[in-house]
């Protein structure tokens, strides 16, 4: 264990935002942003943080910069909360080399979904992740987002995958509630794996059910917000569940909606981010950020949902 690394829990619970890239261009990052937005996460009491995920455009980001990423990332934590690291690529070496960045700047474990040019038949899928994980110096998280990767993890995988005792679990962004039953039933015996839920729409339900926590992406935004949620599921406290979880759907009717394409969620994100002072909204190709009519209805947004964001002077 290097001296920033956070022992990982197993199964790991709670609030795990998958952070935005704060970038100052598209191949450089926005280092002051960087350390104001780690901060202002950290302040919302959240139980670890995924970096180089999807909302934090891992796949599009150049291998030097997601390794600068790893090592800045590890050393603003700090050893405070686990450091969870994206691996996913199409190509197996450099899986294994951000892997290992991950594991020297102190992260806890890696993150890998499925490789997203080739589409792989399950068995060979599986042999893939047999055949990684060997050569990985950290634990490992499955990653199922099947919109993106073109393939899922099927049930019968996930029980084979499971048996690797590096495997930690998954992180499941698919949005299919029958699923995820599925997989709560699958490690019902397995006190040790963890069901991390990736739409921040259903993680409460999903907690409810059993579920261990949520990589919500809007936390970067409020992550008090996404805790106490999280925390009043567990409590089993449902009056709080549904107050909360209203605030949940205000920010996807309002900030995830400026954008008319895809991008719309990330793409509002950052910039609600550079509006509250606290990075910068820099996309990575092929996106760019919001232009002034969508940035002010972006402010719109924020002043009508009040979310008690401590603010710093507006970005950009």
């Amino acid at each position: 264990m290097t001296e920033n690394q956070t022992p990982l829990a197993r199964p790991l619970r709670g609030i795990v935002p998958p952070m935005i890239t704060p970038l100052a261009d598209h191949d450089r990052l926005d280092h002051s942003g960087l350390e104001r937005l780690v901060a202002h996460i950290l302040v919302g009491g959240v139980h670890g943080l995924f970096i180089l995920g999807t909302t934090g455009e891992g796949p599009s980001l150049s291998y030097r910069l997601r390794c600068e990423l790893i090592d800045r990332v590890g050393e603003l934590l700090a050893g405070r909360v686990p450091l969870l690291v994206g691996i996913t690529d199409t190509a197996f070496a450099e899986s294994v080399n951000l892997a290992e960045q991950a594991a020297d700047s102190g992260a806890a474990a890696v993150v890998l979904s499925a490789p997203y040019y080739f589409p792989a038949g399950q068995p060979e899928l599986i042999e893939y992740v047999e055949h990684l994980v060997r050569e990985l110096p950290l634990p490992v998280f499955l990653y199922n987002i099947p919109s993106l990767t073109k393939v899922g993890f099927e049930l019968a995988s996930l029980r084979r995958l499971f048996e690797l005792p590096t495997v930690l679990g998954l992180k499941d962004s698919s949005g299919d509630m029958s699923y995820v039953h599925r997989v709560l039933r699958l490690i019902g015996d397995r006190p040790d794996l963890s069901l991390l839920i990736g739409p921040e729409a259903l993680m409460a339900e999903s907690v409810l059910m059993g579920a261990h926590g949520g990589v919500s992406g809007g936390a970067n935004l409020a992550p008090r917000l996404f805790v106490e949620l999280y925390e009043s599921a567990v409590a089993g406290d449902l009056a709080q569940v549904r107050r909360l979880q209203a605030r949940v759907m205000e920010l996807d009717a309002t900030i995830y909606s400026v954008g008319r394409h895809s991008s719309a969620f990330l793409k509002g994100v950052k910039c609600a981010l550079a509006c509250l002072g606290i990075c910068e909204d820099a996309m990575a190709e092929p996106f760019q950020r919001f232009g002034p009519g969508e940035r002010a209805r972006v402010r719109e947004y924020l002043e009508y949902l009040d979310l008690g964001i401590a603010t710093h002077a507006s970005v950009g």
